[in-house]
């Protein structure tokens, strides 16, 4: 991706292009605004009624699989992100007012920021695939192993990369800008502003990775768009105007970008404490311990007030570190807008904000990490997810090669050629001679699925019929 954009000559003028109306995908110019319903409000309402979100409701967020009431899925995450998105959004919008002697771009009002941010953030974990991160390296793991190899070496090392290093963040791209609502055909027909403001990596999988002859791909790199979509990609930067990187050959991400960041890493570090709570994987302290930092309180001593529960009280200092979160986060991103605009901004928001707000921030995901990610009853939840996507990948990719090898299929491969052609067909897609697009095609039908959809495939799949989650 070597094209070069003419950048905006003056702040004012690039925020107007970063605020773009337009639609990627579809022929028709951004409409005037001309109702209270702006293309941003449409957006949001597109995502909410789409059914890659719905999927959200049983998949993944830390927990897979849980019974438990109250336990977060990656769609009540979503929903929570989005909030703090908005509020981000709005505060960030009204503060940067105040900064540029023009003031915001004429038609784009604070509101309108919240809602470009909060739709970008409902988006965010739309091309998660089942039962989470575990999901995504369950994938890395079946395409690096060496059987693979016969098939991965007749793709080009863009198309290998895009599989060895499989990200949920470029399957969500691929959702947007392909497969939901127009096939093919732009998808959901974003605005380039929501869109811009979603893509946290706006860069290939080969700017941050590479392969090497004979070994395992290992520290895997996030991206944020496979090869299949880099056309669309190209097209977004252009839209925007988004500068090309400094660190790497992709593009600089959309400021509004680094506002998604920052609320999904509020809600890591807030919401997802309490589920280890409720699930006895924290005690109260460790967790009160962390909102007291965030607020930039540190009590001699951490008790619980009388006549409160403990839900109730971390809502309450929830609520009080999740207001001082985002008054630090939107000073830091005026503060640093200028770079951002360029380009050159290093790290996240979060980097730029007081050292308690940094402090407190690191203290909740390493507490995440120590006691959350490796406690013995998720380990062993994951283990199992694995071995679940393992077997729908063992069954089903196949396919994606048969016809190179233009053999008979044999009496398996007709039934899960049957499963698979309904979603086909919605989808419009076929079985065709490029592997590359039939592997994509095949991940598309099972990442869509949710946990209890994947697990109950795979359980039948090994002759264990009946098993209810």
């Amino acid at each position: 991706m070597s094209t070069q954009f003419d950048q905006p000559s003056s702040p004012a003028k690039h925020w107007a292009r970063l605020f773009n109306a337009q639609r990627l995908g579809s022929n028709k110019k951004a409409p005037a605004q001309d109702s209270a319903r702006s293309s941003f409000h449409k957006d949001y309402d597109r995502l909410v009624f789409s059914h890659s979100f719905r999927q959200l409701n049983q998949k993944t967020q830390v927990h897979p699989l849980t019974n438990q009431l109250g336990i977060h899925t990656r769609l009540t995450h979503s929903l929570e992100v989005s909030c703090i998105g908005r509020s981000l959004g709005v505060m960030a919008a009204e503060k940067l007012h105040d900064k540029l002697a023009a003031g915001l771009p004429n038609g784009v009002t604070p509101a309108d920021v919240g809602v470009i941010v909060q739709a970008a953030c409902l988006a965010h974990d739309i091309g998660n695939p089942p039962f989470g991160h575990a999901g995504e390296y369950a994938i890395r793991d079946w395409f690096m192993h060496p059987d693979r190899q016969p098939v991965l070496q007749n793709l080009s090392s863009n198309e290998q990369l895009d599989l060895l290093a499989y990200e949920g963040n470029a399957q969500g791209f691929r959702i947007l800008t392909r497969n939901e609502h127009h096939p093919d055909a732009g998808g959901m027909r974003l605005t380039c502003a929501t869109l811009g403001a979603f893509m946290k990596y706006p860069w290939l999988a080969s700017h941050r990775n590479d392969i090497y002859q004979g070994e395992r791909l290992t520290n895997v790199q996030k991206f944020g768009c496979f090869y299949s979509e880099a056309a669309q990609l190209e097209e977004l930067a252009a839209c925007l105007s988004l500068p090309r990187s400094e660190q790497h050959d992709g593009f600089a991400r959309h400021p509004l970008a680094y506002l998604l960041e920052a609320a999904d890493d509020i809600c890591y570090a807030l919401i997802d404490l309490e589920d280890g709570i409720n699930l006895n994987m924290l005690t109260y302290t460790e967790v009160a311990a962390i909102f007291y930092e965030l607020i930039g309180e540190r009590p001699s001593s951490i008790s619980l007030p009388k006549n409160m529960s403990v839900r109730q009280h971390l809502a309450s200092l929830r609520a009080r570190a999740m207001m001082r979160l985002i008054n630090a986060v939107t000073d830091a991103f005026v503060t640093n807008s200028d770079a951002m605009l360029a380009g050159t901004l290093n790290g996240s928001l979060f980097t730029h904000c007081d050292a308690s707000v940094q402090s407190g921030i690191s203290q909740a995901k390493q507490l995440a990490r120590e006691k959350i990610f490796n406690h013995p009853s998720k380990v062993r939840m994951e283990l199992m997810a694995n071995q679940c996507l393992q077997s729908l990948l063992d069954a089903f990719m196949p396919l994606a090669w048969t016809n190179e090898k233009n053999t008979p299929l044999s009496f398996e491969q007709q039934r899960l050629l049957r499963l698979l052609q309904p979603y086909f067909e919605e989808h419009r897609r076929v079985l065709s001679d490029n592997t590359y697009h039939n592997m994509l095609n095949v991940l598309d039908f099972i990442t869509g699925m949710n946990d209890h959809e994947a697990y109950r495939l795979a359980q039948e799949l090994q002759g264990h019929w009946g098993t209810i989650v």
